[in-house]
Formats: structure tokens, sequence, C-alpha cells
């Protein structure tokens, strides 16, 4: 049997990429978490992490691990789950981007409401900075946005990606030819990115569309206007990320943040932990 305490610091690192900021997040001493993830090394008989003095990454055995991990946690947590339900009530305000949206967080969310049904879930659906502003001023419980890698803050990274540029498939666009930008307007993260990256090696480029939703970006990607700098796994369905014959410039890595408000509630806590048990399905529905 895998130990789930062992699981969990495994977790914990996988996401963090850092052993710093999983005993951060476990509330636990740093040789704590790294003797959890050798013991399990060790029940296993394989090396589950890539460690040197700067970075932390995942072998294929460790990706492996991640998923059994997530499905065996998550087990323990719905057999919790069950038997607290009836302690579990009131209300969460939850914010969420609108991309993260189009993946498998609103089964998250339903097996959530299923296990937890005295917990009224109002939902927010926006843009990353307008999310912040809310949960900044107590608008919000929790939120789970995307936001460009820094300094640790303490909010928990549930997943790391990178923007890429996305469009239809079969969209022409030549190394020395302005780029059309679909974008949301500002502020965006995405928006920033592309417009950046752009203006870093001097490439021209024009604002061909912007919209408030996916939906109207996606739309217009797929009648041909433009490009959108776009996280890697939530590409919308039917486009394609961009060739590099295009001669567009890279744009970087993203982070997916969970954050909880001024107020720490235990039903907030419960989704908390949903969301960070099922982090691996946060992938665009294929």
């Amino acid at each position: 049997m895998l130990d789930p305490v062992l699981l969990r610091s495994f977790t914990a690192v996988a996401r963090a990429r850092s052993f710093t900021r999983a005993a951060a997040q476990l509330g636990l001493g740093q040789s704590t978490v790294s003797q959890h993830v050798r013991r399990l090394e060790d029940v296993v008989g394989r090396p589950l992490l890539d460690r040197d003095t700067h970075s932390v990454a995942l072998t294929a055995d460790g990706e492996a691990m991640e998923e059994f991990a997530a499905t065996i946690l998550d087990a323990g947590e719905r057999a919790l789950a069950h038997f607290q339900a009836s302690r579990v009530h009131g209300r969460v305000r939850f914010g969420v981007s609108e991309d993260l949206v189009m993946t498998r967080l609103p089964a998250i969310l339903a097996d959530f409401r299923h296990r937890h049904p005295q917990v009224d879930l109002e939902l927010t659906v926006g843009l990353a900075d307008d999310l912040e502003r809310r949960l900044e001023a107590g608008e919000l419980d929790l939120m789970v946005a995307k936001r460009l890698p820094g300094p640790d803050d303490g909010r928990s990274v549930i997943r790391r990606d990178r923007f890429v540029w996305v469009g239809a498939p079969g969209l022409r666009l030549g190394p020395g030819d302005p780029v059309p930008l679909l974008a949301y307007p500002p502020p965006s993260l995405s928006r920033s990115a592309a417009i950046g990256a752009l203006e870093a090696v001097g490439r021209p480029w024009r604002m061909a569309c912007t919209s408030g939703s996916l939906s109207g970006l996606r739309a217009a990607a797929l009648a041909g206007l433009g490009v959108i700098a776009h996280a890697a796994t939530l590409v919308p369905d039917g486009l394609v990320e961009i060739p590099g014959r295009a001669g567009l410039p890279p744009l970087g890595p993203v982070e997916v943040v969970l954050a909880h408000g001024r107020r720490r509630t235990d039903q907030a806590g419960e989704l908390a932990r949903s969301i960070r048990t099922g982090a691996s399905d946060l992938r665009t529905e294929s």
C-alpha cells in the first residue's frame, strides 16, 4: 500500500517544483518532506524526482506517480467526505479564469457539489486581473487563475504551463508579416505577453480583434483573423499551435495558482482540496 502521507508530500513537491515551497504549503519542515519523498522512492524502487541545487524535475516514473497519487488521494478524500458531508455547509464565492472553465473543472465542481450538498457554490468567471481585484476586495473566498511566474507569495501553484501562439489550422503567416493579434482587453496576461514578446524583437503587429470572452476570440481565430497567445494545455477546440516557420517569438511560462481570500472557511478549504486533487485534469477536453 502507498502511504497517503508520502503521496501528499510528493504531490506538493511535484506541483511546486520546490521542496521549500511544498513544505510551506503543507506546514511541514523541508527535511520531513524530503524524507517522505525518499521513502516513497524506496517503496516503489525507482527515482521519482531529478534534484540538483537549483531545480526539481519529475522523472518519467515521477510523472506516472503524480497521476496515480491524484487518484489515490482523491479516493481517500471521497471516503472522508462521504462521512463528513453533513459537517460542511455555507457558501463559497469562487472565481476562475474563463479558459479554465473550458477544462474538466466543471466535473471537479460537480463532484464537490455531490460530496457537499449543503454548500452553496457561487461561481464568478472572468479575467485574472479582475479576479485578483475581487479577491483582494473580499468579494471572493477562493480563486483559480493564471499569473506570470514570480516571487513566492504563498499562493499554491497547481499547474505550470507556457504561453504559445495559436490560430486556425492552415493560417498563413510569413516570418516578416505584421502579426494580427486577437486578445482580451487590458489588463490581460496573455495580451501583455503577446505584445511584449513582439515588441522585444521588433516584429510589427496590429490588433485584429479584442473580445472579453474566450468564445469571441476563438470565433475570430477560426475565421482566420489572427493569432492568440494562449496557455499550451488549454488550447480551445479547433485551434492549433502556430508552427515555428511563422517566426513568432517565444512567449514564456505561465502558472495556474489557487488563492484564498480574506476569510478562510471550512467549505472554501474543502473546495481548495478538491481542486488540488484534480489539478492534473485542468486541461482542455479532447
